[in-house]
């Protein structure tokens, strides 16, 4: 730790004499060990900052100091940190600018747009008076400057270039709208990244992180291939001692499979601690939709937390159709009584349903071509097609 300012800014100065951004990026950092050096604790850093480093560097650095000296205040000023460490985020806007040609201080900006949202979610956690989102989505228009600058940047070597820094933005624009729940403001951002010809060269870790969240927006479009896709990339390529994070794409992925038809591993559940969809896979497979009803209502709060309820409702028409398909298997005939189908939900648990909403289920089910056939209200039966009546999930 830097006894004094002085030793600290020396540091910087050297740091950045050397074109190296990745210790430039440690000396402005708010997880390096730094942060605790109460010497640092400065109010008015400006002239003693200026002195030391050229701008706009000394701007990035004066309000980095300024930052910790609101943090260490009691309680901490998470408002004015955050306000400050805006500043530094715009600053280093001033520098990419500045360095035409170079990319050495992209692991800078990275450090200052990690910290610029961390302080805006410790904002919206802290602070009263404001409308849910409006700090995280002002953080987003910061680092969006950061970004449109790497974009805009064609003319540089492809070692040098500023776009190299796109996608480490773009993943942190991503957990932001996702908090925010303004996913349409992904869009943009996933044509810029497809579209850049260093798509590949980006470092893997970004490239998991992408992945799992341009995955999970393909969920919410109900673009389940494209999902399921991504998000098995996320989890191929997620190292192993990456647990939790593991645990956390196969959340969104193993329902999503679900959808198209393929039934989880148990022993991969197992060693995820998510059993939950063992047991909804089994009601799944054997029709049983009270079953499904009932785990789903245990487990309703989990299930709003992590993003897939809804999701996890549309589960529910497989087990109908897998219901409807042992009504077939047994009765041995194209043309099923509605009335079979009404005793077959009675039989699993079912008992306030009416032969009308028996007919909206079937409805559906053939709508979304899970059955292949028609109704003939005339008859009140089921009419499915001789051949292939219960489609594969794959194929639907």
């Amino acid at each position: 730790m830097f006894g004094n300012v002085n030793n600290y800014l020396t540091g910087i100065l050297r740091a950045a004499e050397d074109y190296n951004g990745d210790n430039l990026g440690v000396f402005i950092s708010l997880r390096d060990i730094h942060v605790q050096n109460r010497n640092l604790y400065i109010a008015q850093p400006e002239k003693l900052v200026e002195r030391h480093l050229k701008p706009p560097l000394d701007e990035v650095v004066c309000a980095h100091i300024k930052v910790l000296y609101y943090l260490a205040q009691e309680p901490p000023n998470y408002m004015e940190a955050y306000t400050q460490q805006s500043v530094s985020c715009s600053a280093v806007v001033k520098l990419l600018q500045q360095l035409k040609d170079e990319n050495w201080c992209l692991p800078l900006m990275y450090r200052v747009c990690l910290d610029l949202r961390y302080l805006a979610q410790a904002c919206e956690k802290h602070c009263r008076g404001f409308t849910p989102g409006n700090i995280l989505e002002k953080a987003a228009d910061c680092i969006m400057a950061c970004f449109r600058v790497c974009a805009a940047d064609g003319r540089a070597s492809e070692e040098d270039t500023k776009r190299l820094g796109m996608m480490s933005l773009v993943n942190q624009l991503f957990k932001i709208y996702f908090r925010i729940n303004k996913l349409h403001l992904c869009k943009p951002l996933i044509r810029a990244i497809e579209n850049c010809a260093f798509k590949e060269s980006f470092p893997q870790p970004e490239q998991i992180t992408y992945k799992y969240f341009v995955g999970r927006r393909a969920m919410f479009d109900s673009n389940y291939r494209m999902a399921v896709d991504d998000l098995s990339y996320a989890f191929t390529h997620c190292p192993d001692r990456f647990a939790s994070n593991k645990r956390l794409i196969l959340i969104y992925l193993v329902p999503i499979k679900m959808l198209l038809g393929y039934l989880p591993r148990k022993s991969l559940l197992e060693r995820y601690d998510l059993l939950l969809f063992d047991d909804l896979a089994l009601a799944l497979k054997a029709g049983n939709v009270n079953k499904f009803d009932e785990i789903v209502r245990d487990q309703e709060l989990v299930l709003i937390r992590s993003g897939i309820y809804l999701l996890v409702e549309k589960l529910k028409f497989i087990v109908y159709r897998n219901l409807f398909k042992k009504v077939f298997a047994i009765r041995q005939t194209h043309q099923l009584d509605m009335a079979d189908f009404l005793t077959a939900l009675q039989f699993v648990g079912v008992t306030d349903v009416s032969i009308d909403e028996t007919h909206c289920i079937i409805a559906n089910l053939i709508y979304e071509g899970k059955i292949k056939g028609y109704i003939s209200h005339a008859h009140n039966k089921l009419v499915v097609s001789k051949q292939n009546p219960f489609p594969p999930l794959i194929s639907t």
